[in-house]
């Protein structure tokens, strides 16, 4: 593989595990569940492996942007889809922002090799 797309593999993991470990910190409800609350650690921890995996290649600023942007917008749809959570208009305008800031950085950033 690539050194760039095995950076942005691992990227996604990150993403993901980050993702899914919010997921599970809300069904452990405040910590009392303790399967969700366990594999809510597992996550998280794993997710910042990952995200350390990326800055042997990424700078730690563009990795945490793109990391961080994702998350929130992917939290935001999983709230929505598993947990009835609804978004007003800021809400989805505010994600959009997002949504383009990471394209901005990915698409015309030189501080990785495109």
């Amino acid at each position: 593989m690539k050194p760039l797309l095995t950076t942005y593999a691992l990227l996604t993991i990150a993403i993901v595990l980050e993702v899914t470990g919010t997921t599970y910190l809300h069904k452990s409800e405040q910590f009392t569940k303790a399967i969700p609350t366990l594999l809510m650690a597992l996550c998280y921890v794993s997710s910042f492996f990952f995200l350390s995996q990326v800055l042997k290649s990424m700078p730690i600023g563009l990795a945490y942007a793109i990391w961080s942007g994702l998350g929130i917008v992917l939290i935001s749809i999983a709230g929505f889809v598993m947990f009835k959570q609804t978004l007003d208009l800021a809400a989805i305008v505010g994600l959009g922002f997002i949504i383009t800031g990471v394209m901005i950085v990915n698409l015309f950033s030189h501080s990785i090799q495109h």
